[in-house]
């Protein structure tokens, strides 16, 4: 994305803005509103978009080095994740109008972010009440998922030209038990703007 100069989220601790940039859309960030209710997490995700919005350039700095907090334990992990995909289901309507004014490439990515849960989600659903009603392996369902995860591991891959990324793959298994579930809850409460860490 980096390319198109629009990476999608400047992440909070590792981002810098001009102060031009900031000052030009300072009234709509510190207004941000959902359903007509003040939102404030997200903000980096908002904040880029409004960016994008505005004509401006975001881009990716490789050689650039920052510290961060990051959750130890699972309790405020899932809060982070619940927050994150609240913001990212939120954003994601806004950034749609403004996706094709950037690239077809960003479009297609975007989407694909969003609909990769969802196709997952029906998966896991399909093999389970396969399961439930025929008690036999549903191994449509788990042929679907490991192909999912084999096709995006190995983009991510060739992509950063780093066969660590493969590794990824052991993530679907916190992504079905866990992530899956968070983001169904996180779809159905979007309103809510609870921080959840304080």
């Amino acid at each position: 994305k980096a390319r198109f100069g629009a990476v999608m989220c400047c992440c909070g601790p590792c981002a810098m803005y001009r102060r031009s940039a900031l000052l030009l859309l300072l009234d709509q960030y510190e207004t941000q509103l959902f359903r007509g209710k003040p939102s404030d997490f997200g903000e980096d995700r908002h904040l880029t978009i409004l960016m994008l919005k505005a004509g401006l350039r975001t881009e990716y700095v490789p050689d650039a080095i920052a510290a961060t907090i990051v959750p130890d334990r699972l309790g405020p992990y899932l809060r982070q994740q619940l927050r994150w995909a609240r913001s990212t289901f939120r954003d994601t309507l806004l950034a749609l109008r403004l996706l094709p004014s950037l690239d077809r490439y960003l479009t297609l990515d975007v989407v694909g972010q969003n609909l990769g849960p969802l196709l997952l989600a029906l998966s896991v659903l399909a093999g389970l009440a396969q399961f439930v009603l025929t008690a036999t392996v549903p191994w449509s369902a788990v042929v679907m998922i490991a192909s999912m995860t084999i096709i995006r591991c190995s983009v991510a891959a060739f992509r950063a030209r780093q066969l660590r990324f493969l590794g990824f793959s052991l993530h679907t298994f916190i992504n079905v038990f866990l992530l899956l579930p968070l983001k169904a809850y996180a779809l159905c409460t979007l309103s809510n703007s609870d921080w959840l860490s304080r």
